[in-house]
């Protein structure tokens, strides 16, 4: 029997199928309901997503002419219904959801979940900047926590290698997904630290549904993060994913490769710096010199530095000068002095109770005080009488 004449392409199949399914009346019109996993918004507008309930998911696509319409920003984890009708794609043999429109009635569990426990953490202080380690410049070892096998473990590899070929990667294997994923992870921070293993750590793995990802947003793997003593950086999914482990991680990279180039600094571009430093460094020191020569000149050619005993000469006489100024002007205050003292010596004597004695005054006293008035005198009293050449002592009769 001649099966290769019997056989159909696989292109015939599959449009086979299509035209199946595009017959059905049924399927010409469908409304769907579904939680939204895995949704991609692309540059043209077209909308891609899958749409799952607890047992099964669906893919599909909306272009961007009934993308336009809808009023709202679908995402992972939103309940919606969606009309539609059911098509296959021949190219990849798979059916799909072709949807013209779409409803919200509702958050997604795990998208709930999620919200939930990110703002738990936050209240608790499990985001706070001030709690972020700074990622150290020039790691000797760096620890990365994903899964043994796949690109991710490899685009750190690459990226580490090219920009600083010095530096060591060690790979701790962890279950990025799947049940028992976050313990694993947490376990395998606790061991890092533990061992001292490490000088910073990167968590990885690639892109995925929120489903995919949900190891990563378990709150035993936010506080191990939180706990660990060695910087983590935090490069799950894509740019446009976000886990709690990339709030409560001191840094966050779009991918794994970034996070690769955030933890290593890169060897050539230091080098040039380096360099570029000693350059400046050099034409300083070739500025200073030329400084210091020209100041040492100046100072070789001053008057100072050719007779430095001038100024002090200058200043002996300026002393001299001062010390005649100073002498002359003792001089003319002890004349000064002199001539007031003598007038005030006339104006004592003129007034002195001895000048009028010697014009044949006395003066008489009673018990030690001058007798001023006869009043004060009585019969019998002794007095003193003082003359200019001496003292007699009289008597009141």
């Amino acid at each position: 029997m001649n099966y290769e004449s019997m056989a159909v392409t696989v292109s015939d199949l599959n449009l086979y199928i299509k035209d199946k399914i595009t017959n059905d009346e049924a399927l010409n019109a469908v409304i769907v309901k579904g939680e939204i996993s895995n949704f991609k918004a692309h540059y043209t507008g077209h909308f891609y997503f899958t749409l799952k309930d607890e047992k099964s998911l669906v893919k599909c696509v909306m272009f961007k002419s009934y993308a336009d319409r809808i009023n709202f920003k679908p995402k992972d984890g939103m309940k919606v219904i969606v009309f539609g009708s059911v098509s296959v794609f021949e190219r990849d043999g798979i059916y799909q959801i072709y949807a013209k429109s779409m409803m919200e009635y509702g958050i997604g569990d795990l998208y709930a979940k999620f919200t939930k426990l990110k703002e738990d953490l936050e209240k608790e202080g499990l985001f706070d900047e001030l709690h972020k380690q700074k990622i150290p410049l020039m790691p000797k070892i760096i620890g990365v926590l994903t899964s043994k096998t796949g690109s991710v473990i490899k685009d750190i590899i690459n990226v580490s290698t090219r920009r600083n070929p010095n530096c060591y990667i060690r790979l701790l294997p962890v279950p990025v997904q799947g049940e028992g994923a976050a313990i694993e992870i947490a376990n395998g921070i606790k061991t890092m630290n533990k061992e001292k293993l490490a000088d910073v750590l990167i968590i990885a793995r690639g892109g995925g549904s929120l489903e995919d990802l949900w190891p990563f947003n378990e709150e035993i793997v936010a506080r191990a993060i939180y706990e660990s003593k060695i910087p983590i950086i935090s490069a799950v999914g894509h740019e446009t994913d976000f886990t709690i482990a990339d709030f409560v991680a001191d840094l966050r990279a779009p991918t794994p490769s970034a996070a690769a180039e955030l933890a290593n600094p890169d060897i050539l571009e230091i080098l040039n710096k380096i360099n570029s430093i000693k350059e400046r460094l050099r034409n300083s020191l070739r500025r200073k010199l030329e400084l210091t020569k020209l100041r040492l000149s100046n100072i070789s050619n001053s008057k100072v530095f050719k007779d430095p005993y001038q100024n002090i000469q200058n200043n002996y006489q300026k002393l001299d000068t001062y010390i005649k100024q100073l002498e002359n002007n003792i001089k003319i205050k002890l004349k000064e002095s002199e001539k007031v003292f003598s007038t005030n010596i006339s104006k004592l004597d003129a007034l002195s109770p001895l000048k009028t004695l010697t014009r044949g005054y006395s003066i008489i006293e009673k018990e030690g005080k001058i007798v001023k008035s006869s009043k004060d005198l009585k019969t019998g009293e002794e007095i003193r009488i003082k003359l200019v050449d001496g003292e007699n002592i009289a008597k009141i009769i």
